[in-house]
């Protein structure tokens, strides 16, 4: 559904993205990760077709480059600054963003029912935007990238600033997309998201991927060990290992233990060994 080679982006002395290549296919959700900066942003652009790139090549679908007004009518986007009107109701805005897109008539009312339907906010359709929630607001977004029935959506930090009601409900949403068969590119910096969610995974820094590969996969090979932290009467006792069963039963040998604890290699672990644990602003 989605090729992408060799992506290059500058900006003045800022190289944004370094050379990426990578494919989506129909169906999968692929997650992109990255510290801020990292380039994750100006990818999503290029792939939309609002940037174009200095050099490399995306073809969606098989149709060719999202420079063509064909092809981006393939693609939806949720951005993660709210692309909304806040003086129009739920309905009068996917009715707009439905218009952009060239629907009309009956497939244009069936279009906006359904995603109003799917987000969950049909009974909330003729209310302002500005007296909807954060999550709520989210949901319209999401709804907004898909009232024209695009193949490939793009949703760049689409939980930010939720309640755990509306992350979960947007979860739904992606997962239910993929069961539809779309394929989801999704941006985000909540590691339990991706892991959740997303069929790979890249992580990305400096405008290039530092790894790119299922989340198992990934923690396998970039987690490092497993932390088995053991209390006793008179001490406390953290061990790393490959193989923290056994270990945790050798200690249990050596003597009375008053609590264990297991920290596996996640994610998040994998992320901050890739990307290094200093401040990015």
């Amino acid at each position: 559904m989605l090729q992408v080679e060799n992506l290059y982006k500058r900006f003045g002395t800022i190289q944004a993205v370094a050379g990426l290549s990578f494919n989506a296919r129909q169906g999968e959700i692929l997650g992109l990760l990255g510290p801020n900066g990292a380039g994750k942003s100006t990818c999503i652009n290029m792939v939309a077709g609002l940037l174009h790139a200095d050099s490399g090549q995306i073809n969606v679908g098989g149709l060719g480059s999202p420079s063509l007004p064909a092809v981006r009518q393939k693609i939806g986007v949720a951005p993660q600054a709210l692309a909304l009107y806040e003086g129009l109701t739920g309905e009068e805005n996917l009715r707009f963003f439905g218009k952009l897109a060239g629907l009309s008539g009956k497939v244009l009312r069936d279009r906006v029912s359904w995603t109003l339907e799917f987000v969950l906010l049909m009974d909330r359709k003729d209310d302002r935007l500005k007296t909807y929630s954060g999550g709520m607001k989210r949901r319209i977004n999401l709804a907004a990238a898909l009232v024209h029935d695009p193949p490939l959506l793009l949703l760049d930090e689409p939980t930010v600033g939720v309640d755990p009601q509306s992350r979960n409900a947007l979860f739904e949403n992606v997962l239910a997309l993929k069961s539809q068969g779309r394929t989801v590119i999704y941006t985000t910096h909540y590691m339990e998201e991706a892991e959740k969610l997303c069929d790979r995974v890249g992580i990305i820094d400096h405008g290039a991927f530092l790894a790119f590969d299922s989340v198992d996969k990934l923690i396998e090979s970039h987690g490092g060990k497993s932390m088995v932290t053991v209390m006793r009467h008179d001490s406390q006792v953290q061990i790393e290992s490959d193989d923290p069963i056994a270990e945790c039963v050798r200690l249990q040998q050596e003597g009375e233990i008053l609590s264990l604890r297991v920290d596996r290699p996640d994610l998040e672990r994998v992320f901050l060994n890739l990307t290094g644990r200093a401040m990015r602003d």
